[in-house]
């Protein structure tokens, strides 16, 4: 479902970055084509959304940490993790981009090493050896809780999915984007169905959902990943830890991207009046400067890891963060409805556009209808809460009210900003007549663009004809 809907999402917002290319943040396009207000809470969604997330995985790289028994305090890993990435981050564009470069190929060989290991393993190729299929799915079973239980993890889902979007607001920026967003949706699908689903299908395989050493158990000492478990269950002397490892990268990958990502949302907010204006200075080297120190400041929060309540503290930022992608491919979705309406009120046509969304308007409100239904669910079980995987219930205004706000914490944060924002600056909702496509607009020769490309495709050889119709 969350899979569809980016789908959905990356091509609406691919649309409406070609045609109005936007830097550091997509509240642009809510305050372009829905009201103001709605932009500017949206934007400092995205900036929440990113500035909690380096906290949050410093925090989750000092859970990994506990895996080997470490004597050492947490504190002084958050202080190494967190070291790493302000000093990364401080090199630039070339500084990220060279340490992305290697985490990511690191990140793409571990899965696809653990897809061929799930496999060997599930079907009984393992040192201990006995095939176990779907044995898990049967006993305890491939859903927890049913229904209910499959709509409480769609935070978790949305969190693991989030900067997906990114993707087709990269490619929008390109000389050619007919050419380049087609291949970066592409690969936005496979990346799904391969790093997403086949991965955590054979994860599922593998463990029982009551395994005590996951997070969100009964038991206090999670310690490791779940393709860690995995292995673990196999007897695979020395694998395990370096699959650890692995993963204490992705974590570090995620929170280096967080810093990148935030600081250049909030230099950009700040670029459009809704925000400090000192985040928007830009030094000599290009770097948002102000913007990239306030955003490492905030991974000080991570040295609650040192405390009691580090898997709390987890929940808690892992809740604020997941919830706010939701609201943003929503906002995405519905701009790109409201800006084909006022493409068409005012007289435009679809062959003017460079880059048409492959699933169109019907796409956009598949999309805008999955999030809202996803808020719905989410709303439902922060509610009525499932219960705990040893049974318990939980019972009593304050556990509900605190359940409550660890699933739906975003929500009162946005609608806030939003009515603050509506009744002091009385914004209005825009109207289709009244839509700005001019300002911003980017000028591409189309026709031009047809041409470089009949050309350039009646060049292919049979294979790379092929290769495009997927990739």
């Amino acid at each position: 479902m969350i899979g569809i809907m980016l789908f959905c999402t990356v091509q609406a917002l691919g649309e409406m970055a070609v045609v109005f290319p936007v830097a550091g943040s997509f509240s642009a396009y809510s305050t372009r084509f829905l009201d103001p207000a709605w932009g500017f809470a949206m934007g400092w969604n995205y900036a929440m959304q990113w500035l909690v997330v380096l906290p949050l995985e410093i925090v989750a790289a000092a859970i990994t940490v506990n895996y080997w028994d470490s004597h050492i305090s947490p504190a002084a890993w958050v202080a190494i993790f967190f070291s790493i990435i302000v000093s990364i981050n401080m090199f630039g564009v070339k500084g990220y981009g060279e340490a992305e470069f290697i985490f990511s190929s690191i990140k793409v060989v571990a899965v696809i090493g653990f897809i061929f290991l799930g496999v060997i393993l599930d079907i009984g190729g393992g040192p201990n050896g006995g095939y176990i299929g779907g044995k898990y799915w049967h006993s305890p079973g491939a859903f927890n809780n049913g229904f209910k239980g499959l709509c409480s993890v769609f935070v978790t889902a949305a969190f693991a999915f989030a900067g997906t979007e990114l993707v087709g607001l990269a490619a929008a920026e390109t000389a050619n984007p007919r050419k380049s967003l087609p291949t970066a949706v592409k690969q936005v699908f496979w990346r799904i169905a391969l790093f997403y689903v086949v991965s955590l299908t054979l994860v599922g395989l593998l463990i029982p959902y009551n395994d005590p050493r996951l997070i969100g158990s009964s038991a206090s000492d999670a310690k490791a990943s779940p393709f860690v478990i995995a292995i673990q269950n196999a007897s695979i002397t020395g694998l395990p830890s370096i699959m650890n490892v692995v993963i204490m990268i992705a974590v570090l990958s995620v929170g280096n991207s967080s810093v990148y990502g935030s600081s250049r949302t909030l230099a950009a907010l700040a670029d459009q009046g809704q925000a400090p204006k000192i985040f928007a200075y830009i030094d000599q080297q290009g770097r948002p400067l102000v913007a990239i120190i306030f955003a490492s400041s905030l991974g000080f929060l991570a040295f609650l890891a040192a405390s009691n309540k580090e898997e709390e503290a987890f929940v808690w930022m892992q809740a604020l963060s997941g919830l706010s992608s939701i609201f943003t491919w929503g906002s995405i979705c519905l701009a790109h409805i409201r800006f084909r309406r006022a493409w068409k009120k005012q007289g435009r046509t679809l062959d003017e556009l460079a880059f048409r969304s492959q699933a169109g308007v019907f796409g956009s409100w598949l999309g805008f209808l999955f999030n809202v239904l996803i808020l719905v669910a989410q709303f439902w079980t922060g509610i009525a809460p499932i219960p705990a995987s040893d049974g318990t219930r939980i019972v009593g205004a304050g556990p509900l009210t605190k359940n409550f706000f660890e699933a739906y914490l975003a929500a009162p944060v946005v609608l806030g900003s939003y009515i603050a924002y509506k009744l002091w600056f009385k914004t209005p909702i825009m109207r289709s007549m009244d839509m700005d496509l001019r300002t911003g607009a980017r000028e591409l020769d189309l026709q031009e663009l047809l041409v470089e490309e009949v050309v350039e495709r009646a060049s292919w050889p049979k294979w790379k004809k092929a290769y495009k119709l997927l990739c």
